[in-house]
């Protein structure tokens, strides 16, 4: 499986943004998509996790209620993360992730995407 993540920029406090993560790879629907995010100085941490179905979602707390994963199976092979309500503290690059267990833990990945940058401007 390999990953492109997109739809990082530049955005007011307040704002909403939707990443993308288009993957390859006829196996995509198999795997548990999560998304993560690293900021500068930090180590990389968890944001949101959907399951191979798609009827099972997780959050990090510091994201309930404002982001939302989503994933097209059947069409693009494309996983989503809405941000609305983006705060200075979300500024992070934002990695998608692909693996067989839905987890928040990293090391449950087995494929990662190259990064999107997402700033928030207070």
């Amino acid at each position: 499986v390999q990953l492109q993540a997109s739809g990082g920029g530049l955005v007011q406090a307040g704002g909403s943004l939707r990443l993308s993560c288009a993957a390859s790879g006829r196996t995509f629907s198999a795997y548990g998509m999560g998304w993560f995010r690293q900021a500068p100085g930090k180590e990389r941490e968890f944001v949101a996790v959907i399951s191979w179905s798609g009827r099972s979602t997780s959050y990090a707390d510091s994201v309930k209620g404002r982001f939302t994963i989503s994933r097209d199976n059947a069409n693009q092979n494309t996983v989503y993360l809405q941000m609305n309500k983006l705060k200075p503290e979300d500024t992070a690059v934002y990695y998608c992730a692909a693996g067989l267990e839905s987890s928040g833990r990293r090391n449950s990945y087995d494929y990662w995407g190259q990064g999107t940058q997402v700033t928030v401007s207070s």
